[in-house]
């Protein structure tokens, strides 16, 4: 593929053992381009989240190999993953996972303190051009008890987004909203797609979103089932 920065070759991850033994994923092969807009979509059980978990090294293969920029992971340290993760990856998730005790701007910038930023003028600047970017100027300084769902998300987003990774991975980022917040949401993440070109590779069952994506990946019982790219 073309500009391809990560690819999978014969991934299985298996959980337990005997008979208790779970085949999450089964022989996945399949290799993401700079500045996809990709769905991976299947029935519950089909092994979409554990996909991203391995993608974003939250979890580990049983076996096959992963390779970023045509480096195998198995062969990088502790360290070049944990770098990985911080410079390159971010996630969304439906829960939106947003501190309730910190504001808006709190949870925003709070990846880049955790990254070491320490010129503050200049994390805030770049925390509130991400505020206006998802549309959300006005409520900085709101707390999440505060705000809607899809507000929520779109903090989530701003979050993901501050620390401008190559690839952001969202589990069911609609999961749990409202069908014209929904839409909203998906809008603003191929505008940001199209605009920033970060890398979006997210799980949904959201025809929504599926339709929206320029790519369909279809998991069933941990295999790729279908590999659609579209116009």
């Amino acid at each position: 593929m073309a500009d391809s920065i990560l690819s999978l070759h014969a991934i299985t991850k298996v959980y337990g053992s005997g008979e208790q033994k779970v085949v999450a994923l089964d022989n996945v092969t399949a290799s993401f381009a700079r500045g996809e807009f990709t769905a991976v979509v299947g029935p519950s059980g089909s092994g979409k989240t554990t996909l991203l978990n391995i993608i974003g090294c939250l979890d580990s293969p049983t076996s096959g190999t992963i390779a970023w920029e045509g480096s195998p992971m198995s062969s990088m340290t502790r360290a070049a993953l944990a770098a990985y993760r911080r410079e390159h990856v971010a996630f969304i998730f439906q829960t939106y996972n947003l501190i309730p005790v910190l504001d808006v701007v709190e949870n925003v910038e709070l990846p880049l303190i955790i990254a070491g930023a320490r010129d503050k003028p200049a994390l805030r600047r770049k925390v509130l051009d991400m505020l206006a970017l998802v549309g959300l100027s006005d409520k900085a300084h709101r707390r999440p008890a505060e705000l809607s769902g899809g507000q929520e998300q779109r903090v989530a987003i701003a979050r993901a987004l501050v620390k401008d990774p190559t690839i952001v991975l969202a589990d069911e980022p609609t999961a749990n909203l409202d069908s014209r917040t929904a839409h909203e949401i998906v809008m603003l993440m191929r505008e940001i797609n199209q605009k920033l070109g970060t890398t979006f590779l997210f799980s949904t069952h959201d025809p929504r979103m599926m339709e929206h994506a320029r790519r369909v990946i279809t998991l069933m019982d941990g295999r790729i089932a279908a590999d659609e790219g579209r116009s």
